[in-house]
């Protein structure tokens, strides 16, 4: 695989979506990206996942502005619209399996929420895995939302897969830390909280396109995280009262499916505000396929409304 746009076999997957849109979407991202990519040498994997990314690098909406800086001496990239709504800003967390991922990997999700919600999103681009292990990721989030709330600002953490997990964590720390009252919300995507891999939806979506549960046990191996560590994994804490208000959107087809069920289940039985939304024709990673799919076009929708409402002031 060189990351062009090529022909390729198709691959069996069991079991599939039937919308026609995310079934695209499996088969333009195995041409960049290929199924099997965890079991190539790092610096492969990098290699492809950005030829994957480039692929779905959508312009930014007109009149949004980023700048690239560093907050709290960790490299991020600040996104602008042209009309701003709030002085809440929104704290970005890529997803990537904490090993692969970029302030350019996710570039133009981020610009598209940030215009949705019409408000200042930060991008953190934590150092990754292997070369820096657990917590180096979390303690670069945590420096730059620490900078943020101690300078009075209200924040919604968002992350995606692997930045869902630092999202929670974050949430979890800011609060046992006495800085929980300026997280005013957590969105976490199709989050990895540290399931059981015992659970339904790691034994029924095994081999599901997009992320399968060997892919999950490699990231794991990969980061060294405690599996005991709320602020590593949130489904290992004991207490969530205190958590801001929760959005949570998670794929039917995907291994973790039950991680953001259960969370979403565990936060309402301590009073949490918490929204739970599956998509039912979505895979890990229907982010990107927000311009080619309905279903994901439909879940970005609920999922931008929610930001907005959560930064609204």
């Amino acid at each position: 695989m060189d990351g062009s746009d090529q022909a390729v076999p198709d691959i069996a997957y069991s079991p599939m979506p039937e919308e026609t849109g995310i079934r695209d979407f499996i088969a333009k991202c195995d041409r960049f990206y290929p199924p099997d990519a965890v079991a190539a040498d790092i610096a492969q994997q990098r290699k492809w996942y950005g030829a994957l990314c480039d692929a779905f690098a959508y312009p930014h909406p007109p009149g949004l502005l980023t700048c690239d800086d560093h907050i709290a001496g960790v490299a991020v990239r600040i996104y602008r619209p042209a009309k701003i709504r709030t002085t809440r800003k929104l704290l970005y967390l890529h997803g990537g399996g904490f090993i692969v991922g970029s302030l350019d990997s996710h570039d133009a999700i981020c610009a598209e929420i940030a215009e949705a919600a019409g408000a200042e999103m930060i991008s953190v681009d934590y150092r990754l895995a292997p070369e820096h292990l657990w917590p180096a990721a979390h303690q670069d989030g945590f420096a730059v939302a620490r900078h943020l709330l101690s300078a009075g600002a209200e924040i919604v953490l968002i992350g995606d897969s692997a930045g869902a997990t630092l999202a929670g964590g974050l949430a979890i720390r800011a609060r046992d830390e006495g800085l929980g009252a300026g997280v005013i919300g957590q969105v976490l995507i199709y989050p990895a909280l540290g399931g059981d891999l015992g659970w339904p939806s790691y034994g029924q979506m095994a081999s599901a396109p997009g992320l399968s549960t060997d892919d999950v046990i490699y990231y794991r191996d990969v980061l060294k995280a405690p599996m005991d560590d709320p602020v590593a994994y949130p489904l290992s804490a004991e207490d969530l009262r205190g958590l801001p208000p929760t959005y949570i959107t998670a794929a039917y087809f995907d291994p973790l499916r039950d991680d953001g069920r259960e969370y979403a289940a565990r936060l309402a039985r301590a009073g949490i505000d918490v929204t739970y939304r599956e998509e039912p024709q979505m895979i890990h990673g229907w982010l990107r396929a927000r311009h080619m799919s309905d279903g994901a076009a439909t879940g970005f929708r609920f999922l931008c409304d929610a930001i907005e409402r959560m930064a609204s002031e």
